[in-house]
């Protein structure tokens, strides 16, 4: 592997786009590209030690799952002619009257790309409500490439710890893969609320909501007590 160019050096090539900065706002900026550059080769190592993980266990409770067509299919129909299955179990069960604002927030941005995603992965969204209802609020969100799922019983939910005590629900982004008719997990994300540092919110990293991704690019940042609603 040929060897990287120092990232000060390459962040030395960059020019403000705008005249008028300061040699203090040079300068700073140039220490923020450098770690910029660091931050991209480090989630390159990453998304690279991701894919060289060993084999995941194998899934061997018959999960069921109600289709879009009302079919019952097992987690093995749920990779159509695809080898790799990204799921994400989102917290829009029967007792809620409407769904999860962040969940909903994340599967807008989901539903702008998911066209681009199924050429190469099946992509189906989980949820413990019927396929008819999550369809209902898909179409009112103008949702038109999104497959819904409904889990067949809790069973999927509890094993995965998606249900607390009180009823209410957890999120989930789990990959599956599968070789011949066995399937198996590739990766979950695990990062619990546990797992936050101090006066954060729980979240991944990378984190894939485009919409905090674009806020961290912001003077104001995420903030600290915004969050994103169903409706303005």
């Amino acid at each position: 592997m040929a060897s990287l160019a120092p990232a000060l050096e390459l962040a030395a090539r960059a020019k403000t786009p705008f005249p008028g900065a300061s040699a203090e706002y040079d300068q700073a900026r140039q220490a923020l590209l450098a770690q910029e550059i660091e931050l991209r080769r480090q989630m390159t190592r990453l998304v690279e030690q991701r894919r060289a993980l060993p084999e995941g266990p194998v899934i061997a409770k018959d999960y069921r799952f109600n289709g879009p067509n009302g079919e019952e299919v097992g987690l093995a129909g749920l990779f159509g002619d695809k080898a790799t299955l990204v799921t994400y179990f989102w917290m829009y069960g029967p007792q809620r009257e409407r769904p999860c604002p962040m969940c909903t927030n994340m599967l807008g941005a989901i539903n702008g790309n998911a066209t681009d995603i199924k050429q190469r992965v099946a992509l189906k969204i989980l949820g413990r409500s019927l396929v008819e209802r999550q369809n209902a609020f898909a179409q009112e969100r103008g949702w038109r490439d999104l497959d819904f799922v409904q889990t067949v019983g809790d069973d999927y939910a509890r094993d995965l710890g998606l249900i607390n005590d009180d009823g209410t629900e957890n999120p989930a982004l789990v990959v599956f893969k599968r070789d011949g008719g066995t399937v198996r997990l590739f990766w979950a994300s695990e990062m619990t609320r546990e797992m936050a540092d101090p006066g954060q919110d729980p979240r991944d990293a990378p984190d894939i909501a485009s919409l905090w991704s674009v806020l961290d690019l912001t003077p104001d940042g995420r903030g600290t007590d915004w969050y994103p609603k169903l409706s303005y």
